[in-house]
Order: structure tokens, then C-alpha cells, then sequence
């Protein structure tokens, strides 16, 4: 919402006011690569406060910054340091769930990534809830796009302060090194070392480093799930970024919305997100039903549903992306009242919520304690390809003869070649998991 402002004030090309937004991607994008074999090196806490401290003077240099060169920059390093928080959280979910209870855990994060996200980076063009107060704050001639960044440090501040005094270590190789450490305190007996400790030792800081960080360039090239869930992603995100890119186009050039008006329409999407949530419950108690017949059938009370249940939520969902797609092209006009484009962006959130949560939480339980590297490999690649969406795909909203209408048509037909995945992950993924070295096979508990 404040980019065409930050390019007025500071006297650049209308064309580079997406630069900020893209670069907040590729930092996002290139920092994912280091997050989760961090987290699963020293923990999750500290990869978590270490980030987000540094990320908040990173906040504080875009808000202070005297030229748009030192914005960019700080933008990039804005996104570099909130992926430690990104790149994780799947994994801490999987830390302190079982199958059962990452079903209602794991989609309350996920609409914090979808829905809250950009609270943390409200001059994203991300989703969704930040661009409803920034389109306020920016039209408030007391106020400006600086107090976006303002906003954020506020927010940010409370949330790392919160987090420094209440955020517990969740990575269980880490709890039990602690555990080891204790009983040799209390025992003085050196016999009590657990494996993550002795592959510490054996090995020097650089090269636990290099290992950790090549397993998500590995897992990219060698993990069948993770390059074909990669692509559908990738895809995916490229809708997602392509349509928000152009969002203001939808609303101020067919309706004549201000900037406020205009940032208040992002509450559709964020609304539609949020209406997910009210299944999760009923997905939750589905699957406690199914785990228990399943143990009453084999007898082994550790027996879980496998992987592939999560996609349950993108066998509706796909088919429903191309159809809000369409929907938001050709009733984009004048003569329909905006209703209707609402109650399509209301729709495409929804399904948004459903594809994020059924593809990342069929990763967190096919890689289980490798799910950091994996979720990794996932992000780095879907929001470095996102970064370029940002810059790229813009000007299609204004060519001539294009516009609205038939950039939603190709991303629409784009959608309905992705509508079958779900149905082939599910038909596919057991197979692409025992080939694996990393992933759980469909008989492993």
C-alpha cells in the first residue's frame, strides 16, 4: 500500500516501486535456506530471538533511511532476518504435536502466516490483514507510509520482548542434550551424553554448519516430494502474487476506491482465511475418529494416520481456486456492484488457507524431525520465485487491452491445470516417500 508513495517522495520510476516489495522476498527467500538447519542445530528458540532481534533494527533503518538505495537494502534484510521465524514454526508445531493434534495446531499458524503475516511487513504486498490498516494510515495526510514502519516496530518490539521472556525450546534432540547435561551435573556421571551432543562434538562448528546447510539445497534435488510439492508451490504462490500485485488495480480503476477504501478490501481475503478456521475443529475430530479406528484395527497404540490425510483440505480447495479466478476477471466492471469481486477475493482466501495448510502440513509429517530442512527448501523457492512475480507481472494490469479481466483468465486457466494435484500427491506421495532417505514411508509409525 505505501510503495507508490515511498517512489514519489523519493523521486524514482513508477516501475521501481515494486523493488522494495521484491526484495523483502528474495531476503525471505535466501534466509530460508539457513533457518530450519539452524533451528535443527541449536534449537528453535534461538534461531527464533536471535532473528527477530536483528530483523527489528532492520525495521528501524527502513523508518529512518535517507535514500530509497539504503530502503531497498534494509528491505532485503528486513525479509533475510523474518525468515528465521517463518522458516521454523512448521517445525516447532511438529515438535509439540502428534498427527492428531497438529490437525487443529498446525492451521492456527498457518492462518498467522496467511492472515497475520504482514503486521510484521506491512509494505509487503503479501496477505493480508497489515494493507487494511496501511491503506488508512497512508491516506492520513497526519500520518504517511513512514508510520507503517513505525507500526511495525511497535508491534514487532512487543512481540520479541514477549517471546524473550516466554518462548520455550521445543526441539527435542536439543531438550534431551539438556536433560544429559543435567544428569551429569547431578550424577557426575560423564556416561550420560545424548546423539545430538555427540555429533556436536564430533565435528567442528563449520562442518555441522555446511551439512545442515546443504540438506535443503539437497532435499530441492534429490526428495522426489519436496521438488514435485515445490513446483505446485511455486505455481501457486505465482497466482497468489500475480493477483495481489494488481490489487489495487481491481478496486481503485474499476471502483474508484481511495488508498484506505482500497486497503480495506483486503478484509475479503483475510475474512475468507479466517473462515477456514471454522472446520478445523470438525477436521480435528475426523481425524481423531480415523486414528482410532486405526489402532483399534492394528492393535499398536502408536499407529498415525499417514501423511496424504492432509491433503483432504485441497481436493475442495483446488477446484475452487480457477473458479474465484474467473469469478474476480469478469466481474471486475463498473456496471456489477463490488460486491461481487469481494465475495470472490472472500473465496479465493479460503481456498488459499486450505491448499497453505494441506501442502505444508503433508510436509511437516512426510520429513517429521527433518521437517525444518524441508520447509526450507519449500520457502526458499516459492518466495524467491515470488520476489520476481512482484516486479514482473505487475504492468499486466495495465497493458492495454489486457488489463484485469484477462490476467485473471490466464491465471485461471493456469489454476485449473494445478486443480488435480491434491488427487495425484494422494494417489503418488506414498510411493515419492519410500524412495526417500528422509521422509517417513507409510509403514514406519
Amino acid at each position: 500500500m505505501a510503495n507508490a508513495d515511498i517512489a514519489e517522495e523519493y523521486g524514482v520510476a513508477s516501475s521501481l516501486e515494486a523493488l522494495s516489495t521484491a526484495m523483502y522476498l528474495f531476503g525471505m527467500g535466501s534466509g530460508a535456506l539457513f533457518a530450519g538447519p539452524l533451528s535443527e542445530t541449536f534449537g528453535r528458540s534461538p534461531v527464533y530471538l536471535t532473528s527477530t532481534f536483528c530483523y527489528i533494527f532492520f525495521v528501524l533503518g527502513s523508518a529512518l533511511r535517507p535514500t530509497f538505495g539504503g530502503h531497498v537494502a534494509c528491505r532485503y534484510f528486513v525479509g533475510l532476518f523474518a525468515s528465521g521465524t517463518l522458516g521454523s514454526n512448521g517445525s516447532s508445531v511438529q515438535d509439540q504435536f502428534r498427527f492428531v493434534g497438529r490437525t487443529f495446531a498446525f492451521p492456527v499458524i498457518a492462518w498467522a502466516n496467511v492472515a497475520g503475516k504482514p503486521l510484521f511487513v506491512p509494505l509487503s504486498k503479501s496477505p493480508v490483514i497489515a494493507p487494511i490498516a496501511g491503506g488508512f494510515i497512508i491516506a492520513d495526510p497526519y500520518l504517511g507510509w513512514h508510520w507503517t514502519e513505525w507500526v511495525t516496530l511497535v508491534i514487532s518490539g512487543t512481540a520479541f520482548l514477549a517471546s524473550f521472556l516466554f518462548l520455550p525450546e521445543t526441539y527435542l534432540p536439543k531438550l534431551l542434550e539438556w536433560k544429559a547435561e543435567h544428569l551429569r551435573r547431578l550424577t557426575n556421571d560423564q556416561r550420560y551424553v545424548s546423539a545430538h551432543a555427540q555429533n556436536l562434538r564430533q565435528r567442528s562448528f563449520a562442518q555441522r554448519l555446511r551439512t545442515r546447510l546443504s540438506l535443503p539445497l539437497k532435499f530441492i534435488h534429490t526428495e522426489s516430494v519436496i521438488t514435485v510439492l515445490g513446483v505446485y508451490l511455486i505455481l501457486l504462490y505465482t497466482l497468489l502474487f500475480t493477483f495481489l500485485s494488481g490489487f489495487d488495480q481491481i478496486f481503485r480503476q474499476a471502483h474508484d476506491l481511495d488508498k484506505g477504501q482500497t486497503g480495506a478490501c483486503f478484509g475479503a481475503l483475510a475474512a475468507g482465511a479466517t473462515s477456514f478456521m471454522l472446520a478445523v475443529p470438525g477436521l480435528y475430530l475426523w481425524a481423531r475418529r480415523r486414528e482410532a479406528r486405526l489402532v483399534s484395527s492394528t492393535q499398536d497404540a502408536n499407529t498415525t494416520l499417514e501423511p496424504e490425510f492432509r491433503l483432504f483440505p485441497g481436493f475442495v480447495a483446488g477446484p475452487l481456486l480457477p473458479a474465484a479466478l474467473f469469478w474476480l476477471g469478469w466481474t471486475d466492471v463498473e456496471m456489477i456492484p463490488m460486491w461481487s469481486v469481494l465475495g470472490a477475493c472472500f473465496l479465493f482466501g479460503l481456498v488459499l488457507m486450505a491448499l497453505y495448510t494441506s501442502s505444508y502440513g503433508y510436509i511437516v509429517d512426510s520429513y517429521g524431525v527433518h521437517a525444518g530442512s524441508a520447509l526450507s527448501a519449500i520457502t526458499m523457492l516459492r518466495y524467491i520465485i515470488a520476489g520476481g512475480m512482484a516486479l514482473g507481472t505487475r504492468p499486466l494490469f495495465t497493458v492495454p487491452g489486457f488489463g484485469v479481466k484477462w490476467t485473471m483468465t490466464v491465471l485461471g486457466c493456469v489454476a485449473v491445470v494445478l486443480a488435480p494435484a491434491p488427487f495425484v500427491f494422494w494417489k503418488m506421495g506414498p510411493k515419492l516417500r519410500k524412495r526417500s532417505a528422509y521422509a517417513i514411508s507409510s509403514c514406519e509409525k
